[in-house]
């Protein structure tokens, strides 16, 4: 397998030029353009500034060698110590700006990588961990920001080396020739490195993405994980992913350190040669002392942002492979794709499966040449043995997931020529196991609809169950569900999940049952809610309650993605086929006819 088994770039994971990158990095800044103008000049001015503060120590020297006076020393200090300040101000100013610039940029990379996670289709979620895309969007976003903050630091160091190059040319165009002479060779260092620096950047980032994808399933799981006492396995299968993402980030960090020293190494060289010429030139009276003083000093200050550049270049490819990591993210290609956006105000809710052929993966087909027509205002149940592709008739019209071949007509309209966002409105789906979101049940009921008021959600709730589930609420609606709903009961989360659905008013409901371990009770109050919401839609029911069955105007028999029987209840059973088997396997003991006969059996036997 290899100790970098597993960090392996994604599908959807894409390579961009550098150029590209940068060009697609400033179209975020355009909106921070004043701050950015701020930036620059006080950064003009701070440049300046540093040069001229190293030119006038450079004349004082001179000066106070030929006439040492205290009033000369006076001036030149209160000098140093204005252009000090004043700079400090500058600095001040400009990184406070460039702080709020990049807070926006960073903001605003985040904002567009949560938005195009939310708009993927579940068939990505399906073969992406949620874990890996969370850290896209938010550690790859901060390292992204880290970029632009080290790009301004530079560039600011960058003007301020062009202005002492300069100088550096007017005190002695030799020995300035000389200094110029590193830079080709500190650049070229720097673009032979970029290749290493962004591969082993990818490989750390990569190996984060992979430890907080085990946390983020590992704390969903964590009851199952304390009912079998899993505990020390789950960490272990942490400690596991933690300690590849050390190893990997430490190798990491070895290779990209190793450009620091080597840039450090030739500055000294190149230091050490220029101290002796200079010096050289000075015992000769070519250079005064100040300005071999000043030349000395503005080297310094000249190769630190050249070296700059190539010392942080792992911090700048940390930047650029985070980007890439966001933009890939953004810019993945959807698998349900929409022909056309025709917005949708209303639907009759006639539905129509024509010759459709749907499969998750290439080898495994879910729905074969599947037909289904189904009428407005219908109450349709699906029924048929695990895998025999009711989720999927559900998920297909919901368009979650892109079908290969034939028709899905929606009011005799191509499914895929909907404006998305509109159709959606007007679709009621309650899942397999309800979700809920953090907050109390009044925010839950109205997430679809924000403009419901408290006293139309009371009113609808007390039609259900006369409202007595509301009384088991601790705090009525206003109860908080805590994470997930985990504070509410299987039964609660469900009868919350159809209001939801209630107050929204679709005309085309779905509804993937989860009843199956309720109380009796609870199932009569579910009924009436599900009743409520089938007197004015049409409802694809995948059943798994006889209650549910029984009360469907049709219901449908699939076995492997196709249909084998349709018609009711009491016909189908009549024809002793398929539906009549499952009856016998799934529904008859949940009959009232079968409970009054075991509980007679068991008082025979007793």
């Amino acid at each position: 397998m290899g100790f970098f088994s597993g960090l392996n770039a994604e599908k959807y994971d894409r390579k961009y030029r550098d150029r590209d990158l940068v060009k697609r990095i400033l179209v975020y800044f355009k909106p921070e353009a004043r701050k950015i103008l701020v930036v620059a000049v006080f950064t003009i001015l701070v440049s300046l500034a540093s040069a001229s503060s190293v030119l006038i120590i450079s004349r004082a020297v001179d000066l106070l060698a030929k006439d040492p006076r205290l009033a000369s020393i006076l001036l030149i200090s209160f000098l140093a110590l204005v252009i000090g300040i004043f700079i400090w101000v500058s600095n001040l100013i400009s990184r406070r700006t460039m702080i709020k610039a990049i807070a926006n940029v960073v903001m605003q990379l985040a904002s567009d990588g949560f938005e195009a996670a939310a708009n993927h289709d579940l068939s990505f979620y399906d073969e992406y961990p949620s874990g890996k895309i969370v850290s896209r969007i938010t550690s790859d976003s901060q390292d992204f920001g880290q970029l632009i903050n080290i790009i301004a630091n530079v560039a600011s160091q960058l003007l301020e080396a062009a202005v002492l190059g300069i100088v550096l040319v007017n005190i002695e165009w030799r020995l300035s020739l000389m200094v110029f002479a590193i830079m080709p060779i500190v650049f070229g260092f720097g673009l032979l490195f970029r290749r290493f620096a962004r591969k082993a950047t990818q490989q750390g980032m990569r190996a984060m993405a992979e430890v907080n994808a085990t946390i983020k399933e590992t704390i969903s799981g964590i009851a199952v994980a304390k009912n079998f006492r899993q505990e020390s396995s789950i960490y272990a299968d942490f400690a596991k992913a933690n300690d590849k993402s050390f190893q990997v980030n430490w190798r990491r960090g070895m290779v990209l350190d190793t450009v620091f020293p080597l840039l450090n190494s030739m500055a000294g060289v190149a230091t050490a040669v220029l101290l002796y010429v200079g010096g050289v030139s000075a015992v000769n009276a070519v250079l005064t002392a100040g300005a071999w003083y000043l030349f000395l000093n503005s080297l310094d200050r000249f190769l630190f942002p050249v070296m700059n550049i190539s010392a942080f270049w792992s911090s700048v490819q940390n930047g650029l492979s985070a980007a890439e990591r966001v933009f890939a993210l953004i810019d993945a290609e959807p698998v349900v794709i929409q022909k056309d956006n025709v917005p949708v105000k209303t639907l009759k809710g006639q539905v129509d499966f024509e010759h459709v052929y749907f499969h998750y993966k290439e080898d495994e087909h879910v729905l074969e040449d599947f037909n289904l027509h189904i009428q407005p205002g219908e109450n349709l149940a699906l029924v048929g043995h695990t895998g025999a592709g009711k989720s999927s008739v559900a998920k297909l019209i919901a368009r979650f997931y892109e079908f290969q071949s034939g028709k899905i007509l929606i009011d005799g309209q191509d499914i895929r020529s909907f404006d998305l966002a509109t159709y959606r409105t007007h679709l009621g789906i309650v899942s397999q196991v309800p979700f809920l979101f953090s907050g109390n049940v009044l925010d839950n009921i109205r997430y679809a609809r924000q403009e419901i008021t408290d006293s139309e959600i009371l009113n609808l709730a007390r039609q259900i169950g006369d409202g007595e589930w509301i009384e088991t609420l601790p705090n009525g609606l206003e109860t908080e569900v805590g994470e997930r709903g985990a504070r509410l009961s299987m039964g609660q989360r469900q009868l919350v999940s159809l209001m939801r659905v209630l107050v929204q008013r679709p005309e085309i409901f779905v509804l993937d049952e989860a009843t199956a371990s309720i109380d009796p009770f609870t199932e009569w109050q579910i009924q009436q809610a599900l009743t409520l919401i089938l007197k004015q839609a049409t409802s694809i029911l995948i059943a798994h309650r006889l209650s549910t069955v029984k009360s469907a105007d049709r219901i449908i028999v699939m076995d492997h993605g196709k249909v084998i029987e349709e018609g009711s209840h009491i016909g189908l059973l009549n024809a002793g086929g398929h539906y009549a088997t499952l009856y016998n396997t799934y529904f008859r003991h949940q009959s009232l006819e079968y409970v009054e006969k075991s509980r007679d059996l068991i008082g025979t036997t007793d």
